[in-house]
């Protein structure tokens, strides 16, 4: 029965997982009106699950981190009804995050339900050490590391633009408004005017060409590349963090797990990514095409390389700390959103252990 209980509680943390995760690596696909949302989420799913698929072979490393093993006895940490509560827990604080619109960090979550399960489980024997050099330190590392590269990538891109002689256009809207001639009078007049559109509605464009090509042309290809190896990129360093949770089903192999969780993630995504979308997209920063694949670059490149030496980042810190830092160079960053989006991280980790500690109790009540 906790068999059957531990893969549907695997599987709803992945649906949360991708429904909270897929769509930031091409939120500014999104925000910067480069494609609309049907064509982003599309291209984030198939990234992201090929991403997991690889994840096999390339980060095997996060799979022995996010087992629990070391920070807790092994014992402790092979019990199936301990990854239990650690599902139940991570899944039910990510749900509720993306419910309210707030991009979190599923690898916060998993870090806190398993230090309330093994504070349940053995009390203060938890292996703080570990905790603290493996998963505390580039949690909270990450988001400033990512800022830091975010304004300095963008900041090379626009010096290199405008020594290339590249530059941007914006659009003038020419139109006809209806105005009332006399108060309490049907009577309508009506005049044209010449004005500066809002950003919703004017999309900024590259003047020019390089090497023959339209510069436009070229931003948004190295857009989709760059949206696309977010995508891939988090699947790779996501899914590996989440399997563990079903090798104590022994008739699951890693293979097997592994596509079980890609295949709930594109689900989640899918299904409920909208809500978490808006913030991301369009709440944190205005940003153009060239901003965007700017935080691109810089998430894809951070992440892929945690991933690659078992560095359990949090690909929304990199993805929010990025777009922030873009924003920064562009005066444009919100900083009373980034605000309560650092709150909801401080929280995550607090509210995923007590239910984790909560779910262990109940598990062996």
């Amino acid at each position: 029965m906790y068999l059957v209980l531990l893969f549907l509680a695997t599987l709803f943390l992945a649906y949360s997982n991708g429904a909270n995760d897929n769509f930031k690596g091409v939120a500014t696909l999104f925000g910067s009106q480069t494609t609309n949302y049907k064509t982003a989420i599309a291209w984030a799913t198939i990234t992201t699950f090929a991403g997991s698929l690889c994840s096999v072979f390339l980060a095997s490393a996060l799979v022995k981190s996010f087992s629990g093993k070391g920070l807790v006895p092994d014992a402790i940490a092979n019990a199936t009804d301990f990854h239990l509560a650690v599902a139940i827990a991570t899944g039910l604080t990510v749900i509720l995050a993306t419910i309210l619109g707030f991009p979190i960090s599923t690898t916060h979550g998993l870090t806190g339900a398993l230090v309330g399960a093994g504070l349940l489980a053995i009390g203060t024997q938890v292996n703080f050490a570990a905790l603290q050099k493996s998963f505390l330190l580039p949690l909270l590392l990450s988001p400033m590391i990512a800022i830091l590269f975010g304004i300095g990538v963008y900041g090379i891109l626009h010096y290199a633009r405008k020594q290339l002689g590249i530059g941007k256009e914006s659009c003038i809207c020419v139109g006809e408004t209806a105005s009332v001639a006399l108060v309490g009078t049907p009577v309508l007049m009506q005049s044209s005017v010449v004005s500066i559109d809002t950003v919703e509605n004017c999309q900024q464009r590259y003047t020019g060409a390089f090497a023959g090509i339209s510069s436009q042309r070229l931003v948004d290809a190295g857009h989709f590349l760059s949206a696309g190896i977010v995508g891939f990129a988090r699947g790779l360093n996501d899914t590996p963090k989440i399997v563990p949770l079903l090798l104590t089903i022994q008739a699951i192999s890693l293979q097997g797990g592994s596509l079980a969780i890609a295949l709930a993630m594109a689900l989640g995504g899918l299904l409920n990514a909208r809500r978490v979308a808006e913030t991301m997209s369009k709440k944190i920063t205005e940003m153009n095409s060239g901003q965007g694949f700017s935080a691109n670059l810089v998430t894809g490149i951070l992440v892929i390389a945690a991933s690659r030496f078992g560095l359990p980042v949090s690909t929304t810190h990199v993805s929010v700390g990025s777009i922030f830092g873009v924003g920064v160079v562009s005066r444009k960053a919100n900083a009373k959103v980034f605000s309560q989006i650092l709150l909801s991280w401080i929280l995550t980790l607090p509210i995923a252990a007590c239910l984790g500690g909560l779910f262990y109790w109940i598990l062996h009540r």
